[in-house]
C-alpha cells in the first residue's frame, strides 16, 4: 500500500469534519452538549489528540517497538475525558492550531515512512495501515457524522 492513499483519505475526512464544524454556532463551539457532552472545541481537541496518537504509532513501529504499541496506555474513556478537560481551559484558536500541527506532523510522517511498515500486524491484530485509519480518517469521519446528525436535529424553542 502507498502511504499517500492514507494521506488522501485523512485530508479528505479532515476537510469534511471542518466543513461540518462551519455550521456550528459560536456558542456551541465552547459549550458542552453539541455532541453528547462535547462542544465543538472538545471535538477538535479530541481528533487532534488521536491524530497525535497515530503519529506515535508510526514512531513506535519505525523504532522496532511494534510489540509495545498500546501497552501501558490508559483506558480510552479516561484519555478522552482528560483531553476534553484540557480543551475546556483552552481557547478555540489554540485548540485549532494544536490539531493542525498534529495533522501536519502525521501527514509528514506518513509520507516519509517505509510503505512496507503499513502491512505489519499490531498487537491488537490490526495492520499498521488500519491503525492509522482508525485514529485518522475513520475517526474524523465518525465525528463528522455525529456533527451532521446533531446539526440536523431540531432545536428546542
Amino acid at each position: 500500500m502507498d502511504p499517500e492513499i492514507l494521506v488522501d483519505e485523512l485530508a479528505s475526512e479532515r476537510t469534511a469534519f471542518f466543513e461540518a464544524l462551519e455550521s456550528v454556532a459560536d456558542e456551541s463551539m465552547i459549550t458542552p452538549g453539541l455532541v453528547g457532552e462535547w462542544s465543538g472545541r472538545d471535538l477538535i481537541a479530541h481528533v487532534g489528540y488521536w491524530i497525535g496518537h497515530a503519529t506515535e504509532l508510526i514512531h513506535e513501529v519505525e523504532q522496532g517497538r511494534i510489540d509495545e504499541v498500546g501497552a501501558d496506555q490508559p483506558p480510552t474513556d479516561e484519555v478522552n475525558a482528560t483531553v476534553a478537560r484540557i480543551a475546556r481551559t483552552t481557547d478555540v484558536e489554540t485548540v485549532r492550531r494544536r490539531e493542525a500541527a498534529s495533522f501536519d506532523a502525521l501527514v509528514e510522517r506518513m509520507r516519509a515512512m517505509d510503505p512496507a511498515l503499513l502491512a505489519l500486524t499490531l498487537p491488537d491484530g490490526a495492520s499498521v495501515a488500519q491503525g492509522l485509519r482508525e485514529d485518522g480518517a475513520e475517526h474524523y469521519h465518525e465525528h463528522t457524522q455525529e456533527l451532521r446528525s446533531a446539526l440536523s436535529q431540531p432545536t428546542d424553542a
